[in-house]
């Protein structure tokens, strides 16, 4: 392995492949779609998505994304490199995830990204810093106490009807919204508003399976101000119509 950071484009064109060595992939622009061992997760700005070690993963972008990636270096390298982070930076590859990054991740993103980061100076010592800041903050999330997602499920359901902000959620969590951002999307792989959303057409799809409610008012129960609306997120999501999913009745 040449060098362990790369700047990288992608297109719609759909990559497929796995590799011996784990990667992180962060965004610097655009949306790239990735599904790594059948999880699909999104990579944006400030955000990366994680690849284990011979892990099947898929990915593409329709609107073209520009990534920054790190090829993870021989175990041998990480031992040199991390010292006391190697445990965390161990866990954080050895599965696959979406990642959120704190303000100063991401500003050594960018510039790593506007560095000559073929140096190979520049290119070891970026990756070493990267890896050490990512163990840091996935040790410190490993050894605290969790996220209540059983309290923010019951609290989502219970407001489906009306707006949800993720601060809403965060004073459950007891954190601030951006801390909490970060906590969210490393714990479950989502962005807390991409969960709200999948948990309410969850709820949709339990009331058009057990009711008799017209569409319509269940689309209003969930937060969608029209039934149009509601089908389109329904069949984004389960890939199927309003009224095929009522004749899955339960």
């Amino acid at each position: 392995m040449s060098s362990p950071l790369s700047l990288r484009h992608y297109s719609h064109e759909l990559l497929s492949h796995s590799h011996a060595h784990a990667q992180l992939v962060f965004g610097l622009s655009g949306l790239l779609d990735f599904e790594i061992a059948g999880c699909a997760s999104q990579v944006t700005r400030q955000t990366l998505a994680v690849i284990p070690s011979d892990a099947r993963h898929a990915c593409g972008s329709r609107g073209g994304s520009q990534c920054l990636v790190l090829d993870v270096p021989s175990e041998h390298w990480l031992q040199q490199q991390l010292g006391g982070h190697l445990d965390a930076a161990r866990r954080l590859l050895e599965k696959p995830a979406a990642v959120g990054l704190n303000p100063a991740q991401s500003q050594l993103v960018s510039w790593l990204a506007a560095s000559p980061i073929n140096d190979p100076v520049i290119a070891r010592q970026g990756a070493a810093l990267l890896l050490a800041s990512l163990a840091n903050d996935h040790g410190s999330v490993h050894m605290a106490q969790r996220l209540p997602l059983a309290a923010l499920d019951a609290h989502i359901d219970r407001h489906a009807a009306h707006p949800l902000q993720v601060s809403d959620l965060a004073r459950l969590a007891g954190l601030s919204a951006a801390r909490f951002h970060v906590r969210f999307l490393a714990e479950t792989g989502q962005t807390p508003m991409d969960y709200v959303r999948s948990r309410r057409l969850q709820l949709g799809r339990r009331l058009l399976q057990s009711s008799a409610l017209p569409i319509g008012e269940i689309a209003t129960r969930v937060g969608y101000s029209s039934q149009s609306a509601f089908t389109a997120a329904l069949s984004r999501q389960f890939g199927c119509t309003a009224r095929a999913l009522r004749q899955q009745r339960e």
